[in-house]
């Protein structure tokens, strides 16, 4: 057996030379080249070497890059931020994307709380003002945090530190946020409150949430407008929150008392309607620009590929269900059922699909699910598509309109879990469970409905056939005539003279000459070689 090779990495922006080190440390072989990324027709030329890619945000990940990239596993983002990243193209390739939100949360809470100060007392023009040897007292007159109300839009990570922040600082403290629980609310010493109600209330406002299609320019003009007079605003999030036209114009009014803002709808922001306004602070999106953040999230970006490349293990993929350390080395087993599942499926059925169907059962219903989805789609979709992965398979699977479905229960017959696919057509349902033995293999344990016991390999043979006598001496026949050694053989039926199957794990691949002498005997409903990846 060959010695397996190291996985290799590339990281093409600035990291620092410890998370540079955690991967070769943890057994993987990485090329430090931090001008690659501002090259991308020389990046474009090696990518295809590398089995991971790690990023900060001068590297573009387009979809040629992609292309070039027939290796590539997974892109490690250090920091928050993916827009460098065509993560649809990636996931069609079957690449994971993950980044470091975690890294950089405290800094950037930090960098609101501040903003939130220079607005508060004009910190900046009183600065400018004073270094330009005036003494302008009496014209920067400030306002207090204390017992001011504060609405915090999108109370998550950061947007958590930032509440408990203020809420130091002796601020009433409101939040709007959909997936905020009563206990969560509870938990951090903020009322949880609907959208209007905090833009009524809110002597400041500050926005914590990614920028997607439900928070674009959540703070709209209309919003704008119903915020309470003299409000000040925060926002070290995401440009494209804003309206910044509208803001400009509010605060021009007078209805905005000041803003602070770190991102802007397009950046670099060379120029904005907001730039030189009286008390706007303005800063370069230096959110997580703290050296303590920058280490963090090369650190963690180092570790969180290493993992995912030796172990399995998948942390923050933006288009992956993460599973841990723990979850991977006791979930392999049953992904890799899961994918036997699916692949049996897959090969069995010509029709196009319709919906899959999943049960999970017991010890198999408490596990990460979806991994365990990911897993079964990717089985079914690679007879039709030899590339899709865990990844890509759910992509793939969604294009072709394809109905996903799950369902879980409590253990319910003999095995302590089993897992049970069922792949819809317009013609028909077929059906198959396994689950995973004592010692970590994984056995079809049913086919259409008839109870077995299969241990799976590579090569495999599948039949049907009414139940009457010969099979058995026919099949064994006919193998050894061509040379076939069965390494095992199951079987099983419906009924005394009813549908039978039986499940041949093979040596080797079976000639299609072979098939075809069986179907030539007329025995036989179905005979069909089967394939499975056991890698």
């Amino acid at each position: 057996m060959a010695p397996q090779t190291k996985p290799r990495v590339l990281v093409s922006d600035a990291l620092s030379e410890t998370a540079v080190q955690i991967f070769r440390d943890r057994g993987v072989d990485v090329d430090y080249m931090p001008a690659l990324g501002k090259d991308k027709d020389k990046l474009a030329e090696i990518i295809g070497q590398y089995d991971g890619l790690a990023i900060r945000s001068a590297t573009k990940v387009t979809d040629k890059i992609l292309a070039a990239a027939t290796n590539l596993k997974v892109i490690g983002r250090a920091g928050i931020g993916v827009d460098n990243v065509d993560i649809p193209a990636a996931s069609k390739k079957g690449v994971i994307v993950m980044n470091t939100p975690f890294g950089n949360s405290v800094t950037t809470a930090e960098h609101a709380i501040a903003m939130m100060f220079a607005v508060a007392r004009q910190l900046p023009e009183a600065n400018a003002s004073t270094h330009a040897g005036k003494w302008e007292k009496s014209k920067f007159m400030g306002v207090e945090l204390f017992n001011k109300t504060l609405g915090v839009i999108g109370a998550g990570n950061i947007g958590g530190i930032v509440c408990d922040r203020a809420v130091g600082l002796r601020m009433k403290v409101i939040a709007y946020d959909p997936f905020l629980s009563e206990e969560r609310a509870k938990q951090l010493g903020v009322t949880k409150v609907e959208l209007d109600e905090l833009l009524a209330r809110a002597d400041f406002i500050t926005l914590h949430v990614p920028m997607t299609d439900k928070t674009r320019n959540i703070l709209s003009r209309e919003n704008l407008a119903r915020t309470k007079k003299g409000v000040r605003i925060i926002n070290c999030a995401r440009g494209g929150l804003i309206d910044e036209e509208a803001l400009a114009e509010m605060l021009k009014s007078g209805h905005i008392a000041g803003a602070a803002l770190d991102v802007f709808a397009v950046e670099p922001a060379n120029e904005n309607v907001l730039f030189n306004l009286p008390n706007v602070v303005c800063t370069p999106h230096l959110g997580a620009s703290t050296t303590e953040a920058q280490e963090n999230v090369a650190l963690q970006v180092a570790e969180q590929m290493s993992d995912y490349l030796l172990t399995g293990a998948v942390q923050n993929a933006l288009n992956m269900p993460s599973v841990t350390a723990e979850e991977a080395a006791i979930m392999g087993p049953w992904i890799e059922l899961a994918k036997h599942l699916g692949t049996f499926a897959g090969q069995l059925t010509e029709e196009p699909i319709r919906a899959i169907n999943v049960l999970y059962d017991g010890t198999a219903a408490t596990m990460n699910l979806k991994a365990l989805d990911c897993a079964v789609i990717a089985g079914v979709m690679k007879s039709a598509n030899p590339d899709v992965n865990m990844v890509s398979a759910p992509i793939v699977a969604k294009e072709r309109g394809i109905q996903m479905s799950t369902t879980h229960q409590d253990k319910s017959g003999t095995f302590d879990g089993y897992i049970k696919l069922t792949v819809v057509t317009d013609k028909r349902e077929r059906s198959i469970a396994g689950t995973v033995f004592s010692d970590g293999k994984p056995r079809f344990i049913q086919i259409k409905g008839i109870n077995i016991d299969a241990e799976i390999g590579e090569h495999m043979l599948y039949t049907t056939n009414e139940d009457v006598p010969g099979i058995i001496g026919l099949l064994g026949m006919t193998m050894g005539k061509n040379g076939v050694n069965i390494a095992n053989f199951t079987l099983g039926r419906s009924g005394v003279g009813q549908d039978a199957i039986a499940l041949l794990y093979l040596d080797q691949a079976i000639d299609p000459k072979v098939v075809e002498t069986l179907e030539s005997t007329g025995m036989f409903r179905q005979v069909r070689p089967l394939q499975f990846d056991m890698a």
